[in-house]
């Protein structure tokens, strides 16, 4: 699941769901975690790129900026479309979005029950 699908179903209600979502988030931040990843994503944040500019901006092989662009897409953060021969590319603001809410994360959305987790301290100070 990517965090964009994750978006689009809002399935967080279920421990599968939340499962999921952690997942998916730790595939989109673990796809951030490259610079060359990160300055493609800044180079789609005026909009829209073919991969010729992508790559005069990048400034990578090829099969390098494929790699990369393949590893983003998985992850649910752009999407391409096809053009002739060439491939446009552009972020998908609702992953971008989903990110942005999952730092700080928010426990409910991992599937975290804070109630339970309050209930526990509470015990384990009460114990001699």
């Amino acid at each position: 699941m990517t965090v964009s699908t994750f978006v689009e179903s809002k399935s967080a209600d279920s421990t599968a769901g939340a499962s999921a979502t952690a997942d998916a988030l730790a595939n989109a931040f673990k796809a951030l975690g490259d610079p060359t990843r990160l300055r493609i994503l800044a180079t789609l944040a005026d909009g829209a790129r073919c991969v010729c500019e992508i790559q005069a901006v990048v400034d990578v092989p090829g099969n390098l900026l494929s790699h990369h662009l393949k590893v983003l897409r998985e992850a649910g953060l752009i999407e391409g479309a096809r053009r002739g021969r060439w491939i446009d590319y552009r972020l998908k603001g609702s992953a971008l979005d989903a990110l942005a809410r999952a730092v700080p994360p928010d426990p409910q959305a991992l599937g975290l029950d804070m109630a339970r987790c309050a209930d526990a301290c509470t015990r384990a100070e009460a114990e001699p």
